[in-house]
């Protein structure tokens, strides 16, 4: 039987009745089983109904990777409610603004970042809940003036453990916002119903083959959308997930895959930089299945050197966006031949280019993506003239495609080769940097006077973080100084990697910064 309105939380639901026993995560040294998972996701969903969470209600998960994470991000989908996780490096000010843009109803976190969500909870105006794991009385008696402060484990105390029920939600509700910067450097709210998230999960599932065997590593944040559906395709097919809070140390990360059988590992270049340069062979990675690349293209080098690492693993090249999950992939068959394209477009997707007059063009020319299916998001939160901008009218009266501002072209064959961006967002260690926050950053900082930030190659990082700086007359402030004052003011990813002091920054005749100028500069 074909089951009728299919909701991405069926997807761990299902796999608990199937298996409730299975192991379905590691976590912390922890194992935790589908039911004991399952039932703890219905707790927190009893939990945020009772605190006033309704359906279609927006929640902020704000957490490291962890089994907090894990249980909240399936209990505010059985809530019908609408999961937003945040990076956990998040800054108060940013944490501030995404709770006001979204008028998150709860915020669901952990005591250990308290110095940063109580200075943004404060700020909310929309917030009902404030719901804290490893909440002391201490941290209570310092946090009480918060709306609605419980600790997790209070909240969850005296909740049923049974499914709340569906509340009329279908396949078409908004099941998410992932937020992810553009180039004004103001967050957008990339909107993803149910069928989204579950025709991205399918499909991406499908040319990997995941099955119930498969034992997936996940050390990418689950703010992170390729960290997210690392979990949601495992729970889906009845998997189990090995979830670490990073890649920082990485024999540890190795010890741990070897151990654990580890079937599949995704990463981003700067892990797969990192592994290069280090001899595997005292670790057994022998169970290694596949491996998968996304977040910014691989070099050709060291596409071919994880051949070499993982010889008897699948290496897949991937490329996407936030706003439709997944565009292409390239099958591992096509590797050696073709070491440098981003592939063909995934199931149940089409893709084509178009120029500036919106006609499609032939292959061998360069134009802007364009993607078609399922997966396309349903818009950005609340910003109609940006939604505008990427979504519109499809081949079908009454679809929207996607409009991806990023330059590709296609060979004969139909395979892809990303160009580059048509805005100067800068994909740093799988991140996406728009310059105008970092700018903004630096500006702040008192004897600044002007600052203009460009992204560079980098093999590591995929691209490096470059700011060009200009002091007020008479400052003798230096780069450390200057970094050391961006490490407060932004995530560690966005701090830029080297900062180059200029007298002044040649500009347009229009008044604007040259950064095209800049980059072609001697330093």
């Amino acid at each position: 039987m074909i089951r009728a309105r299919l909701l991405v939380h069926d997807l761990l639901s299902d796999s608990a009745r199937r298996r409730p026993e299975k192991q379905a995560l590691l976590c912390d040294g922890k194992r935790y089983k589908y039911r004991e998972i399952d039932e703890r996701a219905n707790a927190l969903a009893h939990a945020l109904e009772s605190r006033g969470v309704a359906r279609g209600d927006r929640v902020i998960v704000f957490a490291d990777n962890g089994i907090e994470t894990v249980v909240a991000f399936w209990a505010v989908l059985k809530a019908n409610a609408v999961v937003s996780i945040v990076h956990p490096q998040t800054k108060a000010a940013k944490l501030a603004y995404l709770l006001q843009d979204c008028r998150a109803r709860a915020l669901v976190t952990h005591v250990r970042l308290e110095a940063t969500f109580a200075e943004a909870a404060r700020r909310s105006t929309h917030l009902a809940s404030v719901i804290v794991a490893a909440l002391d009385t201490e941290a209570r008696a310092r946090l009480g003036e918060l709306p609605g402060l419980v600790g997790w484990d209070e909240a969850v105390s005296l909740v049923p453990r049974h499914e709340p029920p569906r509340r009329s939600a279908i396949d078409v509700d908004l099941a998410s916002i992932i937020y992810t910067s553009g180039s004004t450097g103001e967050p957008k709210g990339v909107m993803l119903t149910h069928r989204n998230m579950l025709a991205a999960a399918a499909s991406i599932s499908e040319y990997l083959e995941i099955t119930e065997d498969d034992v997936i590593l996940g050390v990418l944040p689950l703010a992170f959308d390729y960290g997210l559906y690392q979990m949601i395709m495992a729970f889906a097919s009845g998997g189990r997930l090995v979830l670490e809070r990073s890649f920082a140390f990485p024999v540890d990360i190795l010890q741990r895959v070897a151990s654990e059988r580890v079937t599949g590992f995704p990463g981003v270049p700067t892990m797969f930089a990192t592994l290069v340069g280090m001899d595997l062979a005292p670790y057994d990675l022998s169970a290694i299945r596949y491996v998968t690349n996304t977040a910014a293209a691989l070099p050709v080098k060291h596409v071919l050197k994880l051949r070499e690492l993982f010889p008897t693993a699948k290496i897949f090249s991937m490329y996407g966006l936030t706003e439709c999950k997944r565009c292409t992939y390239l099958p591992p068959a096509d590797l050696t031949r073709k070491p440098d394209s981003v592939g063909i477009a995934i199931p149940n997707t089409e893709l084509w280019l178009v120029d500036d007059q919106d006609c499609r063009l032939p292959p061998g020319q360069v134009g802007e993506l364009v993607i078609r299916g399922a997966t396309v998001m349903a818009g950005y939160w609340e910003k109609p003239e940006q939604t505008a901008r990427k979504l519109r009218p499809g081949p079908i009266p009454g679809e929207r495609v996607l409009y991806t501002g990023d330059l590709c072209r296609l060979d004969e064959e139909g395979y892809l080769y990303f160009v580059g961006r048509m805005d100067d967002v800068i994909k740093s260690r799988g991140e996406k940097v728009p310059p105008k926050e970092v700018e903004a950053a630096i500006v702040s900082i008192a004897g600044v006077r002007e600052a203009a930030v460009v992204g560079v190659p980098d093999e590591m990082l995929g691209q490096a973080i470059r700011a060009f700086v200009v002091l007020e007359p008479g400052v003798t402030l230096d780069a450390r100084a200057i970094q050391r004052a961006c490490q407060s003011r932004l995530e560690s990813y966005m701090v830029p990697t080297d900062i180059v002091l200029r007298r002044d920054l040649p500009k347009s005749s229009n008044g604007k910064i040259d950064k095209s100028q800049l980059m072609r500069s001697p330093l």
